[in-house]
């Protein structure tokens, strides 16, 4: 499909000044690379004497917008360019109603950071010197270099670290309040390391570390590194203890020791400098490298009816914290805090080590978005549109990050595609929301205890038309299709696809709610989990597996009614379950209205499930599932 984002953005600055000639009321001003703050800002370009012409920056824009009084129709249009920002653009309740407009064939960029210069070789590396990073006044953990998130130094190059640390505390489930116990002070900031597994000269003021749990992480520093007694004191303290869940997994970033190839940097604290490490093609003289000076670039704060649309925003920054589920802690490039019906459209979102959007309330849409290559999540917006957008390769600092992550009340996650996320792609909870028309890959490729889409608490939720595939099974809690996890109920999970997931369908503590008219498909041994879960009716499903099909829950909790299970090995079990544990495997008891056969799928790749002519579905009255439509309308 052909793009027409530039036809879009003509019709608009075309619409706009029409609008603006009939009506008094309306004010329009423009910002260019070659504009200046003290003109009128009234030019789309510089006239002849040079005397006046468009603004140089955004911000004052909106101030002068500001003095022509609320109830004018204001647009901010934002010529083709970069734009490196001092401070992130800040919009009010003085703003209502204004429009800040990318106007050019490629989008404007905005980036929240400065370029380094001044680079150094030193054998293989380069290094600059970056004021006051030794004085400990500047700390970042991004870096764009040529237009590319350069990846931190790490160690090992490879896989993880096991440490020794152990948390023999059972976890009591979210709903039940978390931890037995509460965790010390102590537990949450030192962990003990093996033997010869670090370094003896690696330097505590410039090291990192992610400490993984089951479905987030923590990343730390390190106030010291005791080689006698094989312990770390963190510098900030974990979300959980390290050993939690019986995960012992950890990696250092940000050392010397973990530079082992091209590309790689990290920012040395001792002496105050950036040590990077450049491909074999790049010239450190001509290189374009930025480093992140503000955690969001635009901030909407007790604002509404604002629109933002065809922007380019990249390079922001987090503090040293760790930051809890879905990496929440952390602000957006684009942040929006008590503000209604705020517009986020055809916006490209890239190279942030925080969120991509973050609104924290309010509600609005985001809409024909391009977000890709984020430190933490792509977006975070309950009580929200989110439709049409493009969300990949999320979480490169955070691996708790969510692709898409909504909740509060009725929420709409529609016509997204998502892939590459180290853990669940879309997560809401909250009630009366619809997900629908997503197409989703390769998630959960990371962390445990998520999926395509993990619904927690929700109520009254509809999973629809969803197309779910390849996605891996890392081990831990799992990963899933299509997951509803404590307290969700009255939700319908129907119409969806899912292949190449070997566990389609997981419930924890759900009550209530209906599995109708999906197709699951898988090329080995498939389940299907109902823990400590009731009152589920699954019917009108087809699913097919290679292997045998498990179906693991309580006796009683499932109603299964018109389904066709087929195992190609002829092995459809019950795994019968008492709270967690497994009590017995038998035959699962089925009654004569669903089928065991063969379903006959020729087809399902392209979403479209096609059966052939000796397939019992439609004579059992099994609507045809068809998810062609899944995923964004644009290419």
């Amino acid at each position: 499909m052909v793009s027409n984002h530039g036809n879009r953005r003509f019709v608009i600055v075309v619409l706009i000044f029409m609008t603006c000639s009939v009506n008094a009321q309306s004010a329009h001003f423009y910002i260019a690379p070659n504009g200046n703050d003290a003109w009128s800002g009234t030019l789309s370009r510089p006239n002849e004497t040079e005397t006046d012409g468009p603004f140089a920056s955004i911000q004052v824009a909106v101030e002068v917008a500001r003095r022509t009084g609320i109830g004018t129709e204001q647009t901010i249009i934002v010529i083709n360019g970069d734009y490196f920002l001092s401070k992130p653009i800040v919009l009010n309740a003085q703003d209502k109603g204004i429009k800040i407009i990318g106007l050019g064939e490629h989008k404007p960029v905005l980036y929240g950071g400065h370029p380094v210069t001044g680079w150094v070789r030193d054998g293989k590396i380069y290094w600059a010197t970056v004021e006051g990073v030794k004085e400990g006044k500047w700390d970042f953990r991004a870096l764009v270099v040529n237009g590319k998130l350069a990846p931190r130094a790490r160690f090992p190059e490879q896989g993880s670290l096991a440490h020794e640390s152990r948390f023999d505390v059972s976890w009591m489930s979210t709903t039940g309040g978390g931890w037995k116990r509460k965790p010390t002070i102590e537990e949450l900031t030192t962990m003990q390391f093996r033997s010869g597994d670090l370094p003896v000269d690696l330097d505590p003021a410039n090291a990192e570390i992610t400490v993984y749990h089951m479905w987030d992480e923590s990343l730390v520093g390190v106030k010291n590194l005791d080689h006698v007694n094989h312990t770390i004191t963190f510098s900030n303290p974990s979300g959980h203890p390290p050993g939690a869940f019986g995960v012992r997994k950890y990696v250092v970033w940000n050392t010397k020791e973990g530079m082992t190839h091209p590309g790689q940097w990290f920012l040395d604290r001792t002496a105050g400098r950036i040590v990077y490490w450049p491909f074999p093609d790049e010239d450190m003289n001509t290189a374009r490298v930025i480093a992140p000076t503000m955690e969001a670039i635009l901030r909407l704060d007790n604002t509404e009816d604002v629109e933002i649309r065809g922007l380019r925003l990249t390079v922001t920054n987090t503090p040293l914290k760790a930051g809890g589920f879905g990496a929440g802690a952390f602000d957006g490039a684009v942040s929006v805090c008590r503000s209604r019906n705020c517009r986020l459209i055809d916006l490209e979102i890239s190279h942030t080590a925080g969120q991509g959007i973050c609104i924290r309330d309010g509600g609005g849409w985001i809409e024909r978005s391009h977000i890709h290559d984020i430190g933490a999540c792509g977006i975070k917006a309950p009580s929200c549109r989110i439709e049409d957008n493009y969300v990949h390769h999320i979480g490169r600092i955070y691996p708790s990050a969510i692709g898409i992550w909504g909740g509060g009340k009725s929420c709409i996650i529609s016509h997204n595609e998502i892939h590459d996320t180290p853990y669940s792609a879309i997560n809401c909870g909250g009630e009366n929301h619809r997900i629908e028309y997503n197409k989703i890959y390769r998630a959960m490729l990371e962390l445990h205890d998520g999926g395509a889409v993990y619904v927690f608490a929700g109520k009254n939720t509809v999973l629809r038309n969803n197309m779910a595939f390849d996605i891996p099974d890392t081990g831990g809690y799992g990963s899933s299709a299509y997951y509803l996890d404590e307290r969700s109920a009255d939700c319908i999970v129907e119409g969806n696809l899912s292949y190449g997931i070997q566990r389609p369908s997981h419930n924890h503590m759900a009550h209530g709610n209906t599995i109708r008219n999906n197709v699951f498909i898988f090329d080995g041994d498939m389940q299907l989990t109902f823990h400590k879960s009731d009152g589920f009716l699954f019917e009108d499903n087809v699913l097919f597996a290679e292997g045998k099909i498990t179906f693991s829950f309580a006796p009683g909790a499932i109603d299964f009614r018109n389904n066709v299970l087929h195992s190609r090995i002829g092995q459809l079990l019950q795994d019968r379950l008492k709270d967690y544990s497994s009590e017995k495997t038998t035959a699962i008891p089925l009654s004569d209205d669903n089928k065991t056969e063969d379903p006959w799928i020729e087809s399902w790749q392209s979403g479209w499930i096609i059966y052939s002519a000796r397939s019992p579905v439609s004579a059992m009255g099994i609507k045809p599932v068809d998810v062609r439509g899944a995923g964004r309308d644009w290419k």
